[in-house]
Protein backbone atom coordinates (compact mmCIF):
# COMPACT_ATOMS: atom_id res chain seq x y z
CA UNK A 1 0.00 0.00 0.00
CA UNK A 2 1.40 3.34 -1.18
CA UNK A 3 0.91 6.58 1.21
CA UNK A 4 -0.66 8.19 -1.36
CA UNK A 5 -3.43 6.07 0.00
CA UNK A 6 -3.40 6.92 3.22
CA UNK A 7 -5.87 10.16 4.18
CA UNK A 8 -4.99 13.70 3.81
CA UNK A 9 -4.44 14.65 7.17
CA UNK A 10 -4.36 11.53 9.36
CA UNK A 11 -2.04 11.85 11.69
CA UNK A 12 0.88 10.10 11.93
CA UNK A 13 1.58 7.61 14.37
CA UNK A 14 4.14 7.89 16.81
CA UNK A 15 5.91 4.71 18.52
CA UNK A 16 9.23 3.95 20.13
CA UNK A 17 12.59 2.34 18.33
CA UNK A 18 11.73 -0.80 19.83
CA UNK A 19 8.13 -1.04 18.81
CA UNK A 20 9.33 0.53 15.19
CA UNK A 21 11.95 -2.41 14.70
CA UNK A 22 9.34 -5.10 16.24
CA UNK A 23 6.45 -3.44 13.55
CA UNK A 24 9.52 -3.28 10.78
CA UNK A 25 10.40 -7.14 11.27
CA UNK A 26 6.95 -8.74 12.18
CA UNK A 27 3.53 -7.06 10.73
CA UNK A 28 4.78 -4.22 7.59
CA UNK A 29 4.14 -5.52 4.88
CA UNK A 30 7.07 -6.68 2.57
CA UNK A 31 8.36 -6.63 -0.97
CA UNK A 32 9.90 -9.26 -3.44
CA UNK A 33 13.64 -8.77 -1.87
CA UNK A 34 11.54 -8.74 2.34
CA UNK A 35 12.15 -5.63 2.39
CA UNK A 36 9.69 -3.29 4.62
CA UNK A 37 7.09 -1.37 1.78
CA UNK A 38 5.42 0.51 4.27
CA UNK A 39 5.64 2.90 7.18
CA UNK A 40 3.70 2.13 10.68
CA UNK A 41 1.06 4.97 9.56
CA UNK A 42 0.19 3.19 6.46
CA UNK A 43 0.34 -0.56 8.37
CA UNK A 44 -2.51 0.62 10.87
CA UNK A 45 -4.33 2.61 8.18
CA UNK A 46 -4.02 -0.48 6.44
CA UNK A 47 -6.08 -2.50 9.11
CA UNK A 48 -8.29 -0.05 9.75
CA UNK A 49 -9.70 0.62 6.54
CA UNK A 50 -10.15 -3.16 5.37
CA UNK A 51 -12.26 -3.90 8.62
CA UNK A 52 -13.98 -0.76 8.36
CA UNK A 53 -14.88 -1.73 5.00
CA UNK A 54 -17.00 -4.75 6.79
CA UNK A 55 -19.24 -2.35 7.91
CA UNK A 56 -21.40 -1.75 4.69
CA UNK A 57 -22.49 -5.22 4.81
CA UNK A 58 -25.09 -4.10 7.40
CA UNK A 59 -27.57 -1.52 5.88
CA UNK A 60 -28.83 -0.66 9.64
CA UNK A 61 -25.23 0.53 10.85
CA UNK A 62 -25.08 4.14 12.14
CA UNK A 63 -21.42 4.30 10.82
CA UNK A 64 -20.46 5.39 7.63
CA UNK A 65 -17.21 3.02 6.71
CA UNK A 66 -14.94 5.91 6.11
CA UNK A 67 -15.42 7.42 9.00
CA UNK A 68 -15.54 3.84 11.17
CA UNK A 69 -12.07 3.89 9.74
CA UNK A 70 -10.97 6.80 11.08
CA UNK A 71 -12.19 5.64 14.38
CA UNK A 72 -10.23 2.13 14.53
CA UNK A 73 -7.34 4.22 13.24
CA UNK A 74 -7.19 6.27 16.18
CA UNK A 75 -8.04 3.53 18.75
CA UNK A 76 -5.44 1.43 17.17
CA UNK A 77 -2.29 4.49 17.38
CA UNK A 78 -3.34 5.13 20.48
CA UNK A 79 -2.82 1.90 21.95
CA UNK A 80 -5.69 1.46 23.55
CA UNK A 81 -6.11 -1.48 21.73
CA UNK A 82 -4.87 -3.73 19.07
CA UNK A 83 -5.97 -6.87 17.51
CA UNK A 84 -3.71 -10.57 17.62
CA UNK A 85 -0.93 -10.63 15.17
CA UNK A 86 -2.63 -12.59 12.13
CA UNK A 87 -5.00 -9.13 12.01
CA UNK A 88 -1.99 -6.61 12.12
CA UNK A 89 0.11 -8.80 9.52
CA UNK A 90 -2.97 -10.01 6.93
CA UNK A 91 -5.68 -7.49 7.35
CA UNK A 92 -6.10 -5.78 3.94
CA UNK A 93 -3.59 -8.17 2.01
CA UNK A 94 -4.69 -11.06 -0.29
CA UNK A 95 -3.97 -13.75 2.30
CA UNK A 96 -6.54 -12.08 4.27
CA UNK A 97 -6.62 -14.64 6.99
CA UNK A 98 -7.46 -12.87 10.38
CA UNK A 99 -7.69 -15.05 12.96
CA UNK A 100 -5.58 -16.13 15.64
CA UNK A 101 -7.48 -19.77 17.72
CA UNK A 102 -8.46 -22.62 15.67
CA UNK A 103 -9.33 -25.86 17.00
CA UNK A 104 -9.64 -29.18 15.03
CA UNK A 105 -10.70 -32.32 15.18
CA UNK A 106 -8.79 -35.84 15.07
CA UNK A 107 -10.66 -38.41 14.47
CA UNK A 108 -9.57 -42.19 14.75
CA UNK A 109 -8.18 -43.02 11.29
CA UNK A 110 -5.27 -42.30 9.57
CA UNK A 111 -7.23 -40.22 6.88
CA UNK A 112 -8.59 -38.42 9.78
CA UNK A 113 -5.33 -37.72 11.59
CA UNK A 114 -3.33 -36.43 8.65
CA UNK A 115 -6.30 -34.72 7.46
CA UNK A 116 -6.12 -32.78 10.38
CA UNK A 117 -2.03 -32.90 9.69
CA UNK A 118 -2.61 -30.71 6.84
CA UNK A 119 -5.26 -28.40 8.02
CA UNK A 120 -2.97 -27.34 10.75
CA UNK A 121 -0.21 -26.96 8.49
CA UNK A 122 -2.60 -24.32 6.29
CA UNK A 123 -3.67 -22.60 9.39
CA UNK A 124 -0.14 -22.20 10.86
CA UNK A 125 1.10 -20.68 7.34
CA UNK A 126 -1.64 -17.68 7.67
CA UNK A 127 -0.58 -17.14 11.12
CA UNK A 128 -3.24 -18.62 13.15
CA UNK A 129 -2.21 -21.59 16.38
CA UNK A 130 -4.58 -24.85 16.90
CA UNK A 131 -5.87 -26.99 19.44
CA UNK A 132 -6.52 -30.89 19.34
CA UNK A 133 -8.23 -33.21 21.68
CA UNK A 134 -6.50 -36.79 21.13
CA UNK A 135 -9.08 -38.05 23.31
CA UNK A 136 -10.98 -40.20 20.31
CA UNK A 137 -7.45 -42.00 19.15
CA UNK A 138 -7.10 -45.71 20.01
CA UNK A 139 -4.65 -46.24 23.26
CA UNK A 140 -0.95 -48.11 22.74
CA UNK A 141 -1.18 -51.80 21.59
CA UNK A 142 -4.75 -51.44 20.94
CA UNK A 143 -5.99 -54.03 17.51
CA UNK A 144 -6.21 -52.60 14.39
CA UNK A 145 -9.14 -53.90 12.75
CA UNK A 146 -7.98 -53.05 9.18
CA UNK A 147 -4.64 -54.18 9.49
CA UNK A 148 -4.10 -56.92 12.09
CA UNK A 149 -1.25 -54.73 13.22
CA UNK A 150 -1.42 -52.51 16.57
CA UNK A 151 -1.90 -48.84 17.39
CA UNK A 152 0.85 -46.67 18.22
CA UNK A 153 -1.29 -44.36 20.25
CA UNK A 154 -1.63 -40.72 20.59
CA UNK A 155 1.08 -39.18 21.90
CA UNK A 156 3.28 -40.47 18.52
CA UNK A 157 0.59 -39.06 16.75
CA UNK A 158 1.29 -35.90 18.92
CA UNK A 159 5.13 -35.73 17.54
CA UNK A 160 4.30 -35.95 13.93
CA UNK A 161 1.97 -32.71 14.61
CA UNK A 162 5.20 -31.55 16.27
CA UNK A 163 7.30 -32.33 13.76
CA UNK A 164 5.16 -30.83 11.18
CA UNK A 165 4.67 -27.62 12.78
CA UNK A 166 8.35 -27.24 12.88
CA UNK A 167 8.67 -27.19 9.55
CA UNK A 168 5.68 -24.62 8.78
CA UNK A 169 6.79 -21.19 9.14
CA UNK A 170 3.66 -18.90 10.40
CA UNK A 171 3.45 -16.69 7.58
CA UNK A 172 7.52 -16.35 7.55
CA UNK A 173 6.96 -14.22 10.94
CA UNK A 174 6.27 -17.15 13.71
CA UNK A 175 6.22 -20.72 14.34
CA UNK A 176 2.89 -22.63 14.74
CA UNK A 177 1.82 -23.07 18.45
CA UNK A 178 -0.57 -25.97 19.04
CA UNK A 179 -2.66 -27.14 22.32
CA UNK A 180 -2.70 -31.26 23.03
CA UNK A 181 -5.32 -32.53 25.25
CA UNK A 182 -6.48 -35.64 26.09
CA UNK A 183 -8.77 -36.65 28.56
CA UNK A 184 -7.97 -37.91 32.37
CA UNK A 185 -9.42 -41.63 31.40
CA UNK A 186 -7.99 -42.30 28.37
CA UNK A 187 -5.96 -45.46 28.92
CA UNK A 188 -2.49 -43.90 27.46
CA UNK A 189 -2.97 -40.81 30.34
CA UNK A 190 0.00 -41.74 32.00
CA UNK A 191 2.11 -41.32 28.96
CA UNK A 192 0.60 -37.57 28.14
CA UNK A 193 1.25 -36.39 31.63
CA UNK A 194 5.06 -37.40 31.27
CA UNK A 195 5.15 -36.68 27.79
CA UNK A 196 7.27 -33.61 28.35
CA UNK A 197 9.81 -34.43 30.76
CA UNK A 198 12.65 -34.52 29.35
CA UNK A 199 13.89 -30.57 28.00
CA UNK A 200 13.22 -30.46 23.97
CA UNK A 201 10.08 -32.63 23.93
CA UNK A 202 6.97 -31.40 21.83
CA UNK A 203 8.78 -27.45 21.75
CA UNK A 204 5.27 -26.75 19.50
CA UNK A 205 2.95 -27.78 21.85
CA UNK A 206 1.21 -26.94 25.09
CA UNK A 207 -0.48 -29.30 26.38
CA UNK A 208 -3.27 -30.16 29.25
CA UNK A 209 -5.25 -32.87 30.92
CA UNK A 210 -8.88 -32.83 29.98
CA UNK A 211 -10.42 -32.96 34.07
CA UNK A 212 -14.06 -34.81 34.94
CA UNK A 213 -16.01 -33.87 37.73
CA UNK A 214 -15.96 -37.91 38.40
CA UNK A 215 -12.02 -38.12 38.36
CA UNK A 216 -12.31 -34.49 40.92
CA UNK A 217 -15.09 -36.13 43.10
CA UNK A 218 -12.59 -39.30 43.10
CA UNK A 219 -9.27 -37.56 43.85
CA UNK A 220 -11.26 -35.98 47.17
CA UNK A 221 -12.92 -39.42 47.97
CA UNK A 222 -9.33 -41.03 47.49
CA UNK A 223 -10.96 -43.68 44.91
CA UNK A 224 -10.07 -45.10 41.89
CA UNK A 225 -11.21 -44.52 38.91
CA UNK A 226 -11.80 -45.97 35.03
CA UNK A 227 -9.94 -46.00 32.28
CA UNK A 228 -12.15 -45.81 29.18
CA UNK A 229 -11.55 -47.27 25.88
CA UNK A 230 -12.74 -44.18 23.18
CA UNK A 231 -13.58 -46.61 20.47
CA UNK A 232 -16.42 -48.56 22.08
CA UNK A 233 -17.01 -47.25 26.00
CA UNK A 234 -15.42 -50.75 27.71
CA UNK A 235 -13.34 -50.04 30.50
CA UNK A 236 -9.21 -50.98 30.14
CA UNK A 237 -8.23 -50.68 33.79
CA UNK A 238 -8.19 -48.44 37.06
CA UNK A 239 -6.13 -45.92 38.03
CA UNK A 240 -5.91 -44.71 41.71
CA UNK A 241 -7.27 -41.01 41.19
CA UNK A 242 -4.75 -39.39 44.01
CA UNK A 243 -1.88 -40.90 42.39
CA UNK A 244 -2.51 -39.26 39.10
CA UNK A 245 -3.57 -35.86 40.50
CA UNK A 246 -0.23 -35.84 42.08
CA UNK A 247 2.34 -37.01 39.08
CA UNK A 248 0.06 -34.62 37.12
CA UNK A 249 0.79 -31.90 39.87
CA UNK A 250 4.22 -33.04 40.04
CA UNK A 251 5.11 -33.04 36.14
CA UNK A 252 3.90 -29.27 36.11
CA UNK A 253 5.59 -28.27 39.10
CA UNK A 254 8.76 -29.91 37.30
CA UNK A 255 8.28 -28.96 33.97
CA UNK A 256 5.40 -26.27 33.40
CA UNK A 257 3.42 -28.90 31.68
CA UNK A 258 0.23 -30.32 32.17
CA UNK A 259 -2.18 -27.66 31.94
CA UNK A 260 -5.79 -28.75 33.33
CA UNK A 261 -8.52 -27.99 31.35
CA UNK A 262 -12.18 -28.85 32.93
CA UNK A 263 -14.28 -30.39 30.51
CA UNK A 264 -17.50 -30.91 32.16
CA UNK A 265 -17.05 -26.84 33.46
CA UNK A 266 -16.62 -25.57 29.99
CA UNK A 267 -19.82 -27.57 28.75
CA UNK A 268 -22.03 -26.39 31.31
CA UNK A 269 -21.10 -22.19 29.45
CA UNK A 270 -21.30 -23.25 25.83
CA UNK A 271 -23.33 -21.46 23.76
CA UNK A 272 -23.91 -23.52 21.33
CA UNK A 273 -24.14 -27.12 22.86
CA UNK A 274 -26.51 -28.74 19.98
CA UNK A 275 -23.63 -28.65 17.84
CA UNK A 276 -21.38 -30.34 19.49
CA UNK A 277 -19.44 -30.63 22.80
CA UNK A 278 -16.37 -28.43 23.12
CA UNK A 279 -13.24 -30.49 23.80
CA UNK A 280 -10.48 -28.47 23.54
CA UNK A 281 -9.23 -24.83 23.35
CA UNK A 282 -7.05 -22.56 21.96
CA UNK A 283 -2.97 -22.86 21.93
CA UNK A 284 -2.83 -20.61 25.32
CA UNK A 285 -5.84 -22.51 27.01
CA UNK A 286 -8.06 -18.78 27.15
CA UNK A 287 -10.86 -20.25 24.36
CA UNK A 288 -12.51 -23.23 24.22
CA UNK A 289 -13.73 -23.64 21.04
CA UNK A 290 -16.12 -26.27 19.02
CA UNK A 291 -14.33 -28.56 16.41
CA UNK A 292 -13.45 -26.11 13.18
CA UNK A 293 -14.08 -23.46 15.29
CA UNK A 294 -11.93 -20.33 14.84
CA UNK A 295 -11.85 -16.88 17.47
CA UNK A 296 -10.07 -13.71 16.67
CA UNK A 297 -8.65 -11.90 19.77
CA UNK A 298 -8.16 -8.23 21.01
CA UNK A 299 -6.72 -6.85 24.43
CA UNK A 300 -7.28 -3.15 26.01
CA UNK A 301 -4.48 -1.64 27.46
CA UNK A 302 -5.59 -0.69 30.84
CA UNK A 303 -2.60 1.58 31.27
CA UNK A 304 -3.91 4.34 28.81
CA UNK A 305 -6.97 4.58 31.17
CA UNK A 306 -5.13 6.52 33.45
CA UNK A 307 -6.51 9.47 34.49
CA UNK A 308 -5.41 12.07 36.93
CA UNK A 309 -8.02 13.89 37.04
CA UNK A 310 -10.58 11.35 37.89
CA UNK A 311 -11.51 10.50 41.71
CA UNK A 312 -10.23 7.02 41.29
CA UNK A 313 -7.61 7.83 38.53
CA UNK A 314 -9.19 5.94 36.14
CA UNK A 315 -11.28 6.96 33.13
CA UNK A 316 -14.41 4.87 32.99
CA UNK A 317 -15.92 6.46 30.42
CA UNK A 318 -13.20 6.44 28.04
CA UNK A 319 -12.61 2.60 28.87
CA UNK A 320 -16.63 2.09 28.58
CA UNK A 321 -16.70 3.75 24.58
CA UNK A 322 -13.08 1.45 24.05
CA UNK A 323 -15.05 -1.53 24.85
CA UNK A 324 -17.58 -1.07 22.59
CA UNK A 325 -15.65 -0.23 19.99
CA UNK A 326 -13.32 -2.86 20.15
CA UNK A 327 -16.02 -5.48 19.96
CA UNK A 328 -17.07 -3.89 17.09
CA UNK A 329 -14.01 -3.98 15.36
CA UNK A 330 -13.60 -7.96 16.11
CA UNK A 331 -17.10 -8.54 15.03
CA UNK A 332 -16.32 -7.04 11.85
CA UNK A 333 -13.06 -9.28 12.11
CA UNK A 334 -14.84 -12.26 11.78
CA UNK A 335 -16.64 -10.86 8.59
CA UNK A 336 -13.32 -9.83 6.66
CA UNK A 337 -11.35 -12.76 7.68
CA UNK A 338 -10.77 -15.65 4.29
CA UNK A 339 -10.22 -18.88 6.59
CA UNK A 340 -8.26 -21.50 5.26
CA UNK A 341 -11.25 -24.22 5.22
CA UNK A 342 -14.77 -23.84 3.83
CA UNK A 343 -15.70 -26.36 7.21
CA UNK A 344 -14.05 -23.03 9.82
CA UNK A 345 -15.92 -20.17 7.58
CA UNK A 346 -19.45 -21.80 8.20
CA UNK A 347 -18.72 -22.54 11.81
CA UNK A 348 -17.37 -18.69 12.17
CA UNK A 349 -19.82 -17.07 10.82
CA UNK A 350 -22.42 -18.95 12.44
CA UNK A 351 -21.68 -18.80 16.11
CA UNK A 352 -19.28 -15.61 15.90
CA UNK A 353 -17.17 -15.81 18.80
CA UNK A 354 -14.59 -13.12 19.54
CA UNK A 355 -12.07 -12.57 22.69
CA UNK A 356 -11.53 -9.59 24.01
CA UNK A 357 -8.90 -9.84 26.97
CA UNK A 358 -6.79 -6.95 28.98
CA UNK A 359 -3.62 -5.79 29.21
CA UNK A 360 -1.37 -3.52 31.05
CA UNK A 361 -2.73 -4.14 34.38
CA UNK A 362 0.09 -3.95 36.14
CA UNK A 363 1.04 -0.84 35.08
CA UNK A 364 -1.99 0.83 35.79
CA UNK A 365 -2.32 -0.46 39.21
CA UNK A 366 2.01 1.16 39.29
CA UNK A 367 0.42 4.40 38.15
CA UNK A 368 -2.14 4.20 40.66
CA UNK A 369 0.04 3.42 43.66
CA UNK A 370 -1.82 0.43 44.16
CA UNK A 371 0.24 -2.93 45.56
CA UNK A 372 -0.32 -5.96 43.09
CA UNK A 373 -0.99 -7.99 46.00
CA UNK A 374 -3.28 -6.29 47.84
CA UNK A 375 -7.13 -6.33 48.27
CA UNK A 376 -7.25 -2.85 46.40
CA UNK A 377 -5.99 -4.47 43.77
CA UNK A 378 -8.37 -7.13 43.51
CA UNK A 379 -11.14 -4.86 44.04
CA UNK A 380 -10.19 -2.76 41.34
CA UNK A 381 -9.64 -6.09 38.48
CA UNK A 382 -13.47 -7.02 39.46
CA UNK A 383 -14.65 -3.42 38.96
CA UNK A 384 -12.42 -3.35 35.42
CA UNK A 385 -13.36 -6.57 34.63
Amino acid sequence: MSEAKVPAGLPQVSISENARIVLERRYQRKDGAGKSCETPTELFWRVARAIASEEGKYKKSSYQANDLAREFYSLLTSFKFLPNSPTLMNAGTDLGQLAACFVLPVGDSMEEIFDAVKYAALIHKSGGGTGFSFSRLRPKAARVGSTGGIASGPISFLRIFNTATEQVKQGGTRRGANMGILRIDHPDILDFIACKEREGELTNFNISVALTERFMQAVEKGEDYDLIDPRDGSTRGRLSAPEVFALLVRKAWESGDPGIVFLDRINRDNPTPSLGAIESTNPCGEQPLLPYEACNLGSINLSAFHDRQASDGVDWTGLAETVHLAVRFLDNVIDASRYPLDQITEMVQANRKIGLGVMGFADLLYLLRIPYDSSEALTLAEKLM
